[in-house]
């Protein structure tokens, strides 16, 4: 079963979407035999690479948001974190352009590490305060997840992934994902938003058994004997 997740490293929802995720992934019976593979996604690709002000300026001067209203969705949003056991520090977050970070993750996939690079990259921004438009930062960040410093370098000067990033824009756009995070199941099955662990839970339950329907095996005769409500066959 494959599960594709799109996802930005500058949302917020995403980290907890990925945590309410991982909690019914970790209790699914067919876990070993589940794909997950991680899809770029751009909340505002229009950031410059570094943003001169605050999270909450940047969503009140681009986005329109009133101020208080921002606070009080951060507010909202830290007490769900913690929840799932993050903390995040708005009043330290880094306004920056992620599409250097998606290129990395798409490196990390090449080498297994997608998922490794994803979390340490959504924990850097929302609970450490670093700057995931920095260079210095991502190469940091993937060389602590077992990259190679040269291809992290290699990758970021060439723009290596740069379509594979984009391609992931388009495919959102064609599957109508208008926001994130969202999740695809064997392509059948979207689930939008960070929602509870138990709706992930019964979708990985539903998709399972329709990819795996039970098979019913007799020996073309007869059927076996057997106990119902009204009793024994005999």
């Amino acid at each position: 079963m494959k599960i594709e997740i799109w996802s930005d490293v500058a949302c917020p929802w995403c980290y907890i979407g990925k945590r309410r995720f991982e909690t019914a992934l970790n209790d699914f019976a067919h876990k070993d035999s589940v794909e997950v593979q991680w899809r770029s996604y751009q909340l505002d690709p229009t950031l410059p690479e570094h943003y001169d002000g605050t999270e909450i300026s940047y969503l009140a001067e681009r986005k329109g948001m009133d101020p208080a209203q921002v606070k009080g969705m951060f507010a909202h949003v830290t007490e769900q974190a913690k929840g799932e056991g993050l903390d995040y520090k708005f009043d330290d977050v880094v306004v920056a352009n992620s599409f250097n970070a998606h290129q990395l993750i798409h490196l990390a996939a090449t080498q297994g590490k997608a998922d490794a690079v994803k979390e340490a990259l959504l924990s850097a921004h929302f609970e450490h305060g670093e700057d995931i438009g920095s260079r210095e930062f991502l190469v940091h960040a993937g060389s602590a997840a077992g990259l190679a410093e040269a291809d992290i370098n290699d990758a970021l000067d060439t723009d290596k992934y740069a379509d594979d990033v984009r391609h992931d824009f388009a495919e959102a756009r064609a599957l109508g994902v208008s926001g994130v995070p969202f999740f695809v199941i064997d392509r059948k099955y979207g689930i939008s938003g960070a929602q509870p662990s138990a709706l992930f839970t019964q979708a990985l339950d539903e998709a399972w058994q329709e990819a795996h329907p039970l098979a019913m095996v007799s020996s073309g005769d007869a059927n076996g004997e057997v106990c119902g409500p009204d009793g024994c066959a005999i």
